[in-house]
């Protein structure tokens, strides 16, 4: 192994997310076109005296540890004793927001171990049990996802400039989806088309959050309002919320006119199309 590794671990954007139905199994059916966004964690995999993981930045968590580390569960999940090797991962955009944080970093670190040849080469679906969104991460292109995260179709989506919004509410992915009713899914087209068609848009998760934060119908109201927009959503299960541009200076112009109103919440100006991972 060389002395020091560094990955780009990369956000993700839902275009849409449609809940379909509850399963069998606990997990819910879901039908969500799914886009790469040029912004990133970074993971640094160095030799230690000891397996550990630590995480820094911006968006670090409290006292630089999640309780429930994914990366940590990994080895259990995959039944692997834990590598003597220290797992730095800088937080540059927000977790508990939609936009894939922990399922991006054990990916990035899956391909890692695979690489190094210090675990073994998995079919990238083995995955869905520990993170729903793992596979897409791991398939690296831009997809239509079906079913609980197991069904990939990958797609060309346009280019966009999105203007990233994070409230001051955070979103836990459980407690969202615990929150759908079977009087909330309305989806009547087969979920399992491959194609995507006119009722996929939106993101159902709003509904509950239009009930329950007042500040998502407040930044959602302003975004759908400026001039150029596209549309506004929200990604994934919360919180983060965007607007879509064609042009990038208009989603600069955008942030500014944004941040009038809200000057304590973080933006960010991001593009797809532009990734090339491992």
């Amino acid at each position: 192994m060389l002395d020091k590794i560094i990955e780009k671990s990369p956000a993700k954007i839902n275009l849409f997310l449609k809940i379909i139905n509850k399963r069998d199994d606990g997990f819910h059916n879901i039908r969500t076109g799914i886009t790469f966004i040029d912004l990133y964690d970074e993971i640094t995999v160095q030799p230690h005296n000891k397996f550990e993981v630590i995480y820094k930045g911006k968006f670090a968590p409290k006292n630089n540890q999640f309780e429930d580390c994914i990366i940590t569960r990994l080895f259990t999940f995959i039944n692997e004793d834990r590598p003597k090797l220290l797992f730095t991962i800088s937080k540059n955009f927000p977790y508990e927001a939609g936009l894939g944080s922990a399922s991006s970093n054990v990916a990035s670190v899956i391909k890692i171990l695979e690489n190094l040849e210090l675990i073994k080469k998995k079919n990238i679906f083995d995955y869905v049990e520990l993170g729903s969104d793992i596979p897409f991460f791991l398939n690296q292109k831009d997809a239509l996802v079906r079913g609980k995260g197991d069904l990939i179709a990958n797609v060309h989506f346009p280019k966009y400039y999105f203007l990233l919004i994070k409230p001051s509410f955070k979103c836990s992915t459980k407690k969202m989806y615990d929150s759908f009713r079977t009087v909330d899914f309305n989806y009547n087209t087969d979920f399992d088309l491959e194609e995507i068609n006119d009722q996929d848009s939106g993101n159902d998760f709003e509904n509950i959050l239009k009930k329950n934060e007042p500040e998502f119908l407040s930044i959602i109201n302003i975004l759908e309002d400026f001039e150029d927009v596209v549309f506004s959503r929200l990604t994934g299960s919360g919180s983060c919320i965007y607007s879509v541009f064609e042009k990038k200076e208009h989603a600069l112009n955008a942030q500014k006119n944004f941040q009038q109103s809200f000057s304590n919440l973080w933006t960010h100006v991001s593009e797809n199309n532009l990734i090339n991972l491992f």
